[in-house]
């Protein structure tokens, strides 16, 4: 009972917070009266906080541009985090774009939309990115291609690496890349096994309604984002070595995160926070 009158209580906050800052957003959008990311990022961070998300931030996000964040996937959770402490953009899958209502909700966050499977668009795809690299602004690459458990890495894929040669050949010297690994690691303070990781984790073809509802039912979940050291990619640098690097990077930390999950203090318990260290 007490797990149905919480996920009403963070539907009706979502929305409230929606009707509220999703116009303001448009308007920055459309006008450029206000910086964009203020309603943007506020709209996420108040979302967190309803779920009752607590994260652990350990290093920190490069200052090197252009940058391409490669991190691994576990859910739709993953995007509200990370745009809740950055600003920054993702590369999406196409799909997204038509889904009722998210859909509309994702194109406020100016993402790059691709087709993983259609190898034909993958150089016009790789272009795009090239092009929102080059205006400075961090995006963030999901290598695996799908979504995970929350306890392995699935195999990176190098195509969408492409768009770093791509942002060289426009002129650019380098552009760095940056491992980051996310992994759900507590439930109300008690360390996740791998039975219950998936609980985090949206994975495939799975349906969002009952996900949804099992999530934001429990809530209390901690989340550790690990940023890695920034890798330079520059002329002459093998994009499919650079993937496996960067997805060697990414398993070990996220194996590290696993096994010894940080703890937040009691105070935190059922509210967004971050430390960094």
């Amino acid at each position: 009972m007490i797990g149905w009158m919480r996920m009403i209580g963070v539907l009706l906050c979502v929305a409230l917070v929606t009707l509220v800052l999703v116009p303001l957003q448009m308007l920055a959008m459309k006008t450029g009266w206000f910086e964009e990311n203020l309603f943007r990022g506020l709209w996420h961070r108040l979302n967190v906080k309803a779920m009752g998300f607590r994260v652990h931030v350990t290093g920190t996000m490069s200052r090197n541009r252009p940058l391409l964040i490669a991190s691994n996937h576990i859910s739709w959770t993953d995007i509200e985090i990370l745009a809740a402490l950055f600003d920054i953009s993702f590369i999406a899958k196409s799909e997204l774009a038509g889904w009722p209502v998210i859909g509309r909700l994702s194109r406020l966050q100016r993402p790059v939309y691709v087709e993983r499977d259609n190898r034909r668009k993958s150089g016009d795809q790789a272009n795009q990115i090239a092009s929102r690299l080059s205006e400075d602004r961090p995006m963030v690459l999901f290598p695996e291609g799908s979504t995970g458990d929350g306890n392995r890495l699935l195999p990176f894929k190098s195509t969408l690496f492409g768009a770093a040669a791509k942002t060289i050949a426009g002129g650019v010297g380098a552009v760095y890349i940056q491992p980051l690994a996310i992994a759900y690691t507590r439930i109300h303070g008690v360390p996740m096994g791998r039975r219950h990781r998936v609980l985090g984790a949206w994975i495939g073809d799975q349906e969002l309604v009952p996900h949804l509802a099992g999530l934001l039912r429990e809530g209390a979940i901690d989340v550790e984002l690990h940023f890695g050291e920034p890798l330079e990619f520059s002329a002459g640098t093998d994009r499919k070595e650079m993937a496996r690097h960067v997805e060697r990077l990414v398993r070990g930390m996220m194996r590290k995160a696993l096994a010894d999950p940080r703890l937040s203090p009691a105070k935190n318990r059922l509210f967004f926070a971050t430390e960094r260290g």
